[in-house]
């Protein structure tokens, strides 16, 4: 299977200001995204992750490497016949309803007006917009406007989709229901690159995940690969556990067996070092009378690696 969105050694250079010095923004990173992945791009302000965007809609120019997307190269503008973009911070005329709106977006894009007649309002009914179809925009709060502009990158039933900050302002519900949407568009087999700040959405949202780092790629991989701890021989790893009662003389137990216990919110955080050292330590609690409701082994979340690499500098690798 062919990629959807395929970078290859992508490099983009430019001068920061008149004569000032040259700027990498991008030094030759490779990606490539497939029909139906949901695919991350994370990165500090100034990493190339609107750079990357921009060559794959012909904003700007790559300085060496190719782009290509549903096997076109960039250059090609038929390239972006398939493609939707939601940019950040996007703005309607304000004057236009709802309806109005996807229908300039869609006859932009070569829908048949009857085709739009019967699109639209499934469209907005999908994005909890039915009641506004007819309102117009400047009526709309900021999540509205969001949910929109993704219907009308959504409207002429694209096989790619760009996606700059899908869930900017838009509340805890809206953010699920939007999520739930996106995997659906991604098991339909379109090809869906989301670029946001919100790393929980990408956590919960993507299959794969690309962090930039000074125009490179500092890791890529599923969240698993990405979050799974390092584990080093004869190393402690870490476990919550949630028994009650919790006494004092049963953290004392733990600390005398190397669990280092530590109260946290309620449960407690022990270390292990191996299946055995942890069963000495379940044995311990139900020795006390504890009932053990909870044992789950600790994972690294997509934060705490985003903020390790975005601090590790370059000398530290990749």
């Amino acid at each position: 299977m062919s990629a959807a969105i395929e970078v290859r050694g992508l490099r983009k250079d430019y001068h920061a200001g008149l004569g000032g010095r040259e700027v990498k923004a991008l030094s030759g990173i490779d990606i490539a995204v497939q029909p139906g992945e949901l695919f991350g791009l994370l990165g500090p302000n100034g990493a190339g992750k609107t750079t990357t965007v921009k060559i794959l809609l012909g904003l700007t120019h790559a300085t060496a490497g190719s782009a290509s997307l549903l096997g076109r190269p960039v250059a090609d503008p038929e390239s972006r016949r398939r493609v939707g973009y939601l940019p950040e911070g996007h703005r309607f005329p304000g004057y236009l309803t709802a309806r109005q709106t996807l229908s300039i977006f869609g006859r932009m894009s070569g829908v048949a007006p009857r085709d739009l007649a019967a699109r639209i309002p499934d469209l907005l009914a999908r994005l909890k917009l039915s009641d506004w179809i007819d309102v117009k925009v400047k009526k709309f709060s900021k999540g509205m406007t969001q949910r929109l502009g993704l219907a009308a990158a959504l409207v002429h039933e694209p096989e790619v989709l760009l996606l700059d900050e899908p869930t900017d302002g838009v509340d805890p519900v809206g953010r699920r229901e939007i999520r739930d949407l996106l995997k659906a568009e991604a098991a339909k087999g379109r090809a869906i690159l989301l670029n946001s700040h919100l790393l929980s959405e990408i956590e919960l949202t993507c299959d794969r995940v690309a962090v930039l780092r000074n125009g490179k790629v500092a890791a890529m991989g599923t969240i698993e690969e990405l979050t799974k701890r390092e584990e080093k021989k004869d190393s402690l790893k870490g476990y919550k556990l949630v028994a009650s009662p919790l006494s004092e003389e049963l953290l004392s137990d733990f600390f005398e067996r190397g669990a280092s216990p530590e109260r946290v919110n309620g449960h407690v955080r022990v270390l292990a070092r191996d299946a055995q050292h942890l069963n000495s330590l379940i044995d311990a609690a139900r020795a006390r009378g504890a009932l053990l409701t909870e044992l789950t082994p600790e994972k690294t979340s997509l934060e705490d690696v985003f903020v390790d690499l975005v601090k590790a500098t370059p000398e530290q690798g990749q």
